[in-house]
Order: C-alpha cells, then sequence, then structure tokens
C-alpha cells in the first residue's frame, strides 16, 4: 500500500487542506478500481466502511491477490469534514460558495468531442485507451478557482481513467439503494443483488454533474456524438452508492458492506478469491430484492405545510399510489394531513427531522414509469 497526499489549498492561505489516497495493486495490470467515502463529508457511513476496506485490501496486497490497481480515498472531503454550523456537522455544501460537494464536475466530453475528431477507430479497446487519454488531459487542463474545485479536480484526476468507481454516501434516512447509468443496468445488477439495495435508480443524465456520472456519463455522451460509427463501449462502470441513512453507523454494517464491495470486485476479477471453493462461492449472489427502475420514475414527496412528522409506513415498504406514508399534523390547530404516495413503488428514503417546514422533502417512493425530467436529484 502507498498512501499520496494532495494539496488542496492555495499557498499562504489561512487554512490548508490535502486529500489522501490510498493506492494498492499494481497500476496497468488489470482493471483500475477508485473508491470513496463520504463526498458529502457529513455522510459518516462511507468513512467507516472505508477503514474496513484499508485493513482488507492491505491484506488481500500482501497475499498478491488483487489483480489491477484499486484506489481508496477514505475521507473524500476534508473540507466539508472542516465545517460545522453552531455545534453541527455541515458537509453537503461549501460554505464559500453555497455550492453541492457533489455537483458541478466537469464534463470531459465537451472537450473530447473536438480533440477525438479524425482519432477514432474500429478496435474497441484502442478506443477506450484513446478517450481514457484524452479525459486525463481534460481533467488536468481544469483551472480550478477555489479549494472546492481543486478538491474536486484532484478527485476527478484519481478516478477518471477507472474502469470501476465506487461513490459511497448515505441518505438522511434510507434503505440501501444505488444510482447509476441507463447503459449500466445490466452490469450493476450484481452490485444490487450482493449489497441488497431495495432501488436501483437509473438515468442516461441525473442533472447537475454529479461526481459518478462526470466519470461514466462520457462515454454514452460520445457515442452518440459520434452517431455510433466506431465502438464506444461505457467504459467506466460508476455507481453512487447510498449506505442506508446518516445514523447507520455500525460496525457490523461495516463489515456486511466492505464483504460485499469486496465480492463484487472479485466477480469483476479485481480480487482472486484464492481456491476454487471460495472463487464459486464469490460468484454465488443473492436473489436480488428489487428491479432497476428510472431515476424518472422517483416520486419526492413535501411537506404541504409546516408541521410535526409521523411516518405510518417503514422503510422499505412496497406501496401503491393513494397508500398513506405520514401524518402532518399542526401543532396549533390540531388538523392533520395524510401524506399519500402517488405512484406505485418501493418506500425508500425520508427525512430525519420530525417538524417540517412547507416545501420540505419529506419522503421518495422509487416508481417503475418515467414521469419526471429535468434536474432528477435533490439540491
Amino acid at each position: 500500500m502507498q498512501a499520496h497526499k494532495h494539496p488542496l489549498s492555495a499557498p499562504y492561505a489561512s487554512t490548508a487542506y490535502e486529500l489522501t489516497s490510498f493506492h494498492f495493486g499494481t497500476p496497468g495490470r488489470g482493471k483500475k478500481v477508485y473508491i470513496q467515502g463520504s463526498l458529502h463529508a457529513d455522510e459518516v457511513p462511507g468513512m467507516l466502511v472505508a477503514q474496513v476496506l484499508r485493513r482488507q485490501l492491505a491484506a488481500l496486497e500482501a497475499a498478491g491477490q488483487i489483480s489491477g490497481e484499486i484506489i481508496l480515498v477514505p475521507a473524500a472531503n476534508p473540507i466539508g469534514l472542516a465545517q460545522a454550523i453552531h455545534g453541527a456537522a455541515f458537509g453537503r455544501f461549501d460554505l464559500t460558495t453555497g455550492v453541492n460537494f457533489n455537483r458541478a464536475y466537469k464534463h470531459v466530453a465537451e472537450d473530447l468531442k473536438k480533440s477525438l475528431e479524425g482519432k477514432l477507430g474500429a478496435d474497441a479497446a484502442a478506443n477506450v485507451a484513446l478517450i481514457r487519454e484524452h479525459a486525463r488531459a481534460s481533467i488536468a487542463a481544469w483551472q480550478p478557482k477555489t479549494d472546492a474545485e481543486t478538491l474536486k479536480k484532484t478527485l476527478m484526476t484519481l478516478a477518471i481513467d477507472a474502469d470501476i468507481v465506487l461513490d459511497l454516501h448515505c441518505d438522511n434516512e434510507a434503505v440501501l439503494h444505488i444510482y447509476a447509468g441507463t447503459p449500466l443496468a445490466e452490469a450493476i445488477a450484481p452490485l444490487s443483488a450482493i449489497l441488497g439495495s431495495h432501488a436501483t435508480l437509473l438515468a442516461y443524465e441525473a442533472g447537475g454533474e454529479p461526481f459518478d456520472e462526470a466519470c461514466s456519463r462520457l462515454w454514452w455522451d460520445l457515442d452518440r456524438h459520434f452517431q455510433h460509427r466506431f465502438p464506444i463501449p461505457p467504459a467506466c462502470l460508476s455507481t453512487t452508492v447510498e449506505l442506508r441513512g446518516e445514523q447507520e453507523v455500525s460496525y457490523d454494517l461495516a463489515n456486511q458492506d466492505a464483504a460485499g464491495l469486496l465480492q463484487f470486485l472479485t466477480l469483476q476479477g479485481v480480487l482472486h478469491a484464492g481456491d476454487a471453493a471460495a472463487q464459486a462461492a464469490a460468484a454465488m449472489l443473492p436473489a436480488p430484492l428489487c428491479e432497476a427502475t428510472p431515476l424518472e420514475g422517483v416520486e419526492p414527496l413535501y411537506a404541504p405545510h409546516a408541521g410535526i412528522l409521523v411516518y405510518t409506513r417503514e422503510l422499505g415498504a412496497r406501496v401503491t399510489a393513494g397508500d398513506a406514508i405520514a401524518d402532518l399534523i399542526d401543532p396549533v390547530s390540531g388538523d392533520t394531513t395524510v401524506l399519500r404516495a402517488a405512484v406505485d413503488g418501493v418506500f425508500f428514503a425520508r427525512s430525519a427531522h420530525r417538524h417540517v417546514i412547507r416545501g420540505m422533502n419529506v419522503g421518495k417512493v422509487a416508481g417503475a414509469k418515467a414521469y419526471r425530467d429535468g434536474d432528477l436529484l435533490s439540491a
């Protein structure tokens, strides 16, 4: 294992941040995997899972069981980790700019549409190598204007040419769920089954340029731009894994999730499970808990007025349109509004607040039919 330090702050800054990445295996010998935890710095479960992964990857490397390169960034947002408001951690938005730490990543396809003109050919592997070379150059040319942009450039420099990108997040309160690009539906299905995802949400473009999409969407955007005249596969299996809710921080869950991620990497040929029996065990997938559904089919539930929020359905419940999800009680009048699902689907995420004000997002239901467009992710 090698540890690399990446400075993020300008010289003579009053506060200096740096990012640490841990590197396992051998670059250029097999697939490249990039894993990061807690890009939203107040979403802690990913950081704990990364601690388990670091120990286990070090042991696997010592045993010669890593084929390829694995980069692990246990704490992907040192800037957000230093932020607090009146004693409460605040790691979702940059307090300097107000920008979400998981938005506004560079979509390199716009540069590559020009730089690759006349250079692609009939060999898919050669095209993949060339696209990665140009993607690295596009990120290298990015001129950050803030520490947060420098962080984003650093993370993309580590990940933009990876075969697999696992971005570990969590929701406010939720069951485990996954976001990925629509062209990755088949490739992501084993991970969904292994981790026990209750909702696997797919989109060609979610909006806002989140990190996972910045690593993967370039492939199908380029394929569409060049009108499918050259073989351009979706060569980066990039996904956001939402590890339940913010309070779901335990050794048992971290060990379970780390084991699932390592099983997935074994299936991908990045890790060797040892003897034939262990390899066969790694290939045994549990029955999936859900089928993939469009991100455009997710129904956000909003509070129509302020009040006390009492959930009447458990997370992970399957609901039909019209089913009650929660009661919203006016604390003065006592009047109660029943919040109901408008689509059939899985109630997979909700608010951790029990008093809410008008317009707050208080839940999400994953429906099977697309009906929304525009920016599909919450702020």
